[in-house]
């Protein structure tokens, strides 16, 4: 029997999205993200996304670029701001647990 090493569709998409997402965001806990940040780095990931996933195929045989709508759908809702968010969160927790002596806690 033969094998083959293809990969479904969909997980190639989804980490090529991860691989982006971890990529983008080094280090994001500790960001002050301003509004022009923030709108970059969604214009940025939806610009990634349409090559992600491809143009739709109309009835008419005709091609078109995904909406915003569409990537939404695509990929969940779970944008980049949101994850930078969750991480900042993350980490102020961890700050929160640390012991007062150490160097980090400190600082703050």
């Amino acid at each position: 029997m033969e094998r083959t090493h293809r990969q479904p569709m969909f997980l190639k998409e989804q980490w090529a999205l991860l691989l982006l997402l971890l990529l983008i965001t080094y280090a994001c806990e500790v960001w002050v993200l301003k509004e022009t940040i923030k709108n970059k780095l969604m214009v940025f990931e939806r610009k990634v996304s349409r090559k992600i996933f491809g143009p739709t195929k109309e009835r008419d045989v005709t091609w078109r670029i995904k909406t915003n709508d569409e990537l939404d759908e695509l990929i969940r809702c779970k944008n980049i701001i949101n994850h930078i968010k969750a991480q900042g969160l993350s980490w102020l927790g961890h700050l929160h647990r640390m012991p007062e002596e150490r160097m980090v806690k400190k600082s703050i």
